[in-house]
């Protein structure tokens, strides 16, 4: 048998559905938003803040260096790819034109150190490189790029390359973009890259090259930490980015500014809106107790059963919205029982629509009863 329950919304703290909050920015912004498309949204959930034109197709440049980004991770989580691995550069790669760290053809270089040098400052040649070693040539790349965006639901998105340098046909959206950085930002490892400010790229041979990170906004936006830039004359300056202040992680998108200045104003202008006027509110942390479990078969009669993850709601602050949730568990297990053992579920919903969920879990073990035990237990009933 499972045991319900339903929280209100007032109990949740005052969250709410975040739909049409974009207006006021939107007034406010109108002029200052100088770009083609634009798009905002909650890191966690995906909720949209703020959107302008999001599902535009449109160049974006180097941001498609976050779909290379995210294909080389997951190489790396698969155990295709080794982050120690020496990889090394063909003339292909060498050549590439554009933003790049001057790679040597022939010389190896650790897979690290190249998917650094793409997070830091756009280089093209190491995204090649990385390409031919994942897929063992860029156009096996490419199509790898394509299948994962249809993956992740992008449905307004072309790449014809894993640099962003121009060629047709290849687009993406304001939206799709977000998408992919919210997946890419899903891997931890990429935060030490992406707020790497300025170091030195040593080649094999001794040499090395300075490297600088293209997005000003780690140095100047508090609580940025990571994010791609992109520009060529056809897609203008674009920028997505990630910014966290407290619990909230905030992903922006901005396509086709006018200048870097711009793009990094308009940046600014949809994180601050987002972080004055949102807020993400835990609703069960993790270890929380949510009531007890009856054992049967054992000297531990009940044993707690606690969260082992946290949920929590974007909401928009100081309104009430449609925040409940619900714990599935039963009333009654028999032992043994171990500590951290999974017993049930809570589900959040917002208006009916499932928004997190987490295990439900024994905090303590319960042994089931020994021989003694049942012999002393059988003979407190028989009295």
């Amino acid at each position: 048998m499972k045991k319900y329950l339903s929280v209100s919304a007032a109990a949740v703290a005052a969250c709410c559905m975040v739909v049409g909050g974009s207006s006021a920015l939107k007034a406010q912004a109108e002029e200052k938003l100088a770009c083609k498309a634009a798009y905002l949204c909650d890191f966690e959930s995906g909720t949209k803040v703020y959107s302008e034109n999001e599902e535009k197709r449109l160049p974006i440049a180097s941001m498609c260096k976050i779909m290379t980004l995210l294909l080389s991770f997951e190489a790396v989580e698969s155990g295709e790819l080794n982050f120690d691995e020496q990889i090394t550069v063909s003339e292909n790669a060498a050549g590439m034109g554009g933003s790049q760290v001057f790679l040597d053809t022939g010389l190896s270089y650790k897979a690290e150190d190249l998917m650094r040098t793409v997070a830091v400052c756009s280089a093209n040649d190491s995204c090649v490189a990385l390409a031919e070693r994942v897929a063992g040539s860029e156009s096996a790349f490419i199509e790898r790029m394509n299948a994962r965006a249809k993956e992740l639901g992008a449905e307004n998105t072309l790449f014809a390359n894993c640099t962003g340098l121009p060629k047709e046909p290849q687009y993406s959206c304001a939206k799709d973009v977000s998408v992919m950085l919210r997946e890419l930002l899903k891997h931890q490892k990429y935060y030490e890259f992406s707020k790497v400010w300025l170091e030195d790229f040593v080649h094999p041979d001794g040499r090395t090259t300075s490297i600088t990170n293209t997005n000003k906004l780690i140095r100047s936006y508090v609580g940025c930490d990571g994010g791609k830039t992109g520009f060529t004359n056809e897609a203008g300056f674009c920028l997505a980015a990630t910014a966290k202040r407290g619990d909230t992680r905030i992903v922006s998108v901005v396509i086709g500014a006018d200048s870097s200045k711009s793009r990094n104003k308009t940046i600014t202008e949809l994180f601050d809106y987002a972080f004055n006027s949102y807020e993400t509110k835990p609703f069960l942390e993790v270890g929380q107790s949510v009531g007890k479990v009856n054992v049967q078969g054992s000297k531990i009669k009940e044993v707690d059963l606690v969260a082992e993850g946290t949920l929590s709601a974007f909401c928009k602050k100081g309104e009430d919205g449609g925040i409940n949730a619900e714990y599935h568990f039963p009333e009654k297990v028999t032992a043994p029982l171990v500590a951290g053992a999974i017993l049930g579920e809570a589900v959040l919903y917002r208006d009916g629509v499932e928004i997190a969920r987490t295990n439900l879990i024994a905090k303590e073990e319960a042994a089931r009863y020994s021989w003694w035990d049942s012999l002393r237990e059988g003979a407190r009933n028989w009295n």
